[in-house]
């Protein structure tokens, strides 16, 4: 069972009431969105969006009886055309889980994404988007060389190894017709000693090669860049990052809106999960959450 991050956390932070307007532009399996919808009532509203479609339509399914729900397969970074095409007012609060944990991409059984070579775990297609729309993994490794790999690898999943996979990958593409079939050429390319690490060899290369697949930095600061346009004055953003790459864009720019007088920070620091909550919910471990209000002009 799908179990939400922070979920307390999430919910003093982003303070629902009744009759508030939210959006969570990652929702998953809706588990933050139950929480938020119990908060905002049959007079509020809300409005769930998942880049992927198989998700999406689980959502739709999972709130069909709540007319205040709207349901979007779509990219969180679009948000200001989802909402204007669906005539969804300005928010009272935005939530947005991003991505993976490397804990997650470990698991056997992951909640979202199944079947789409997130994992090294399972024999899955080299796809590793959540859109079909998106140049797949298998697209990808036919076209790219040593040298261009090797930087992803190094920038996105900060990689010590990274030329050594690079080159591992580049020559046995030709071999690699799935996910596991990736992560087993990743884990041979490193020293022995590396396997005996916290986390799988692959762990870092997948993160880089789904990060640079999906652009999912950009979309990250295509988002923050649209706040204004997304939340209402006084509108609360809450967002759940699970790595440095991730969680820098978050703390950079709130910094960089707090300077400006458009954003006052709920936090110095970013709240991490409970003792507690890391044991129940190994996903949680990593995870940092950052909040601040929309400021008026």
């Amino acid at each position: 069972m799908h179990i939400p991050v922070l979920l307390k956390e999430v919910i003093e932070v982003i303070n629902p009431k009744i009759g508030d307007v939210i959006i969570d532009g990652t929702a998953g399996s809706g588990g933050h969105a139950e929480k938020i919808l119990e908060k905002i009532g049959d007079s509020g509203r809300l409005l769930l969006v998942d880049w992927d479609k198989e998700n999406a339509e689980k959502l739709e399914q999972k709130f069909s009886a709540h007319k205040n729900v709207l349901c979007v397969n779509g990219n969180y970074a679009e948000l200001p055309v989802i909402m204007a095409k669906n005539d969804f007012p300005k928010a009272d609060g935005l939530l947005l889980d991003l991505g993976f944990s490397s804990e997650q991409l470990e698991m056997e059984n992951r909640p979202a994404c199944a079947g789409r070579g997130f994992s090294f775990r399972k024999d899955e297609p080299l796809i590793m988007t959540y859109s079909d729309e998106s140049e797949s993994l298998e697209e990808f490794l036919k076209r790219t060389n040593v040298s261009e790999l090797t930087e992803i690898i190094n920038k996105f999943g900060e990689e010590k190894y990274a030329r050594k996979i690079a080159e591992a990958i580049i020559k046995e593409r030709h071999r690699i017709n799935s996910s596991k079939a990736l992560g087993e050429a990743i884990r041979k390319a490193v020293p022995k000693f590396y396997e005996r690490g916290r986390i799988h060899p692959a762990t870092r290369t997948f993160q880089a090669l789904r990060i640079y697949l999906n652009r999912e930095l950009e979309n990250l600061e295509k988002a923050l860049d649209s706040l204004d346009q997304i939340l209402k004055p006084g509108g609360r953003v809450v967002i759940i990052s699970f790595h440095s790459l991730e969680d820098r864009i978050v703390k950079l720019k709130f910094n960089e809106l707090f300077k400006k007088g458009r954003l006052h920070l709920l936090a110095k620091k970013p709240i991490g999960p409970s003792d507690e909550e890391a044991v129940k919910n190994p996903r949680s471990r990593s995870a940092k959450l950052r909040g601040a209000i929309l400021k008026s002009d």
